[in-house]
């Protein structure tokens, strides 16, 4: 299978990495050096632009910061519309939203090329690992012949829904991520000020009802050590969330607590800079806290 895979950034590149020792890998990327780095370790061939990177694949894969960045990539004479041959597939694994996505897919399926969205959950781990979730948008022809792709880097693989519903589901997803770090961080902020050791208190909350991926695994590795690595852009998930609390809007679900992280996130984004880790806002907390949630 001829692949191409546009957007070698800290998911990309590790899921690109599993593609190229499955298929004839083309790569494309806005930063040329990245793809010439990456050609020369993996042996896959480099395309000049969009265009010619669609036009030598049977599929082609985006996973790019922004649904924005995909349309981008679309139109002008270099752009993946004049490459992209009836009959073809691209596979969105941007952390987009769905009604870019929505957009996409009615513009493709003018010229004949099926579209489905397919973000990923599992973090750069994951995706070195081969371990991605992967949630998918289209119709169920679309997703099988997707998910032979699909499998070079994800475990577990899942049509949730029509065009979009991946993109919205991802976004719901890291809404939920970034209201139980900022919950799990006000709690601790305050059981410091009382006296309590962080430590035994996610010892016991981790035993308990409260427990989440923020108190079982972020916290205890990254916050009460001090170490803080950036492994996923505040920016990213400020802009995730932004997209839940619009998606929950839009179905007219009352959503008071997502609408309100989505201003703190991007409060903090604003506060700590766009290169800041997400799980940085902790340090925001601590902050206007006065303490420090260390072990």
């Amino acid at each position: 299978m001829r692949v191409s895979f546009l957007g070698l950034g800290a998911i990309g590149t590790p899921m690109a990495v599993h593609a190229a020792a499955k298929s004839t890998l083309t790569v494309w990327n806005r930063t040329r050096a990245k793809a010439d780095a990456f050609a020369t370790a993996h042996k896959a061939a480099i395309a000049d632009s969009p265009r010619a990177a669609a036009e030598v694949a049977d599929v082609v894969i985006t996973c790019l910061p922004t649904s924005r960045e995909v349309e981008a990539l679309l139109d002008g004479a270099d752009g993946l519309l004049a490459g992209l041959a009836k009959g073809g597939l691209l596979i969105d694994c941007t952390s987009g939203d769905p009604a870019s996505s929505r957009r996409i897919a009615a513009r493709l399926a003018q010229q004949g090329v099926a579209f489905i969205d397919a973000p990923v959950s599992g973090g750069t781990s994951g995706a070195v690992n081969g371990t991605l979730t992967v949630m998918c948008g289209g119709d169920a022809a679309t997703f099988e012949r997707a998910r032979p792709v699909l499998e070079m880097f994800g475990k577990k693989i899942v049509l949730v829904g029509p065009v979009g519903a991946g993109d919205a589901l991802k976004a719901v997803n890291n809404a939920w991520l970034a209201i139980h770090l900022w919950s799990a961080a006000e709690g601790l902020a305050a059981l410091v000020k009382a006296g309590v050791s962080p430590a035994a208190a996610l010892d016991v909350i981790n035993a308990s009802s409260g427990r989440s991926n923020s108190s079982e695994n972020l916290i205890p590795q990254r916050v009460l050590t001090g170490a803080f690595p950036r492994t996923f852009r505040l920016a990213l998930l400020e802009k995730d969330v932004a997209i839940a609390a619009d998606f929950i809007r839009e179905q007219r679900v009352p959503s008071a607590v997502t609408q309100q992280v989505a201003e703190l996130f991007r409060q903090a984004r604003v506060a700590l800079g766009e290169e800041a880790d997400h799980v940085e806002v902790v340090k925001l907390i601590e902050e206007w806290s006065g303490v420090e949630i260390r072990s």
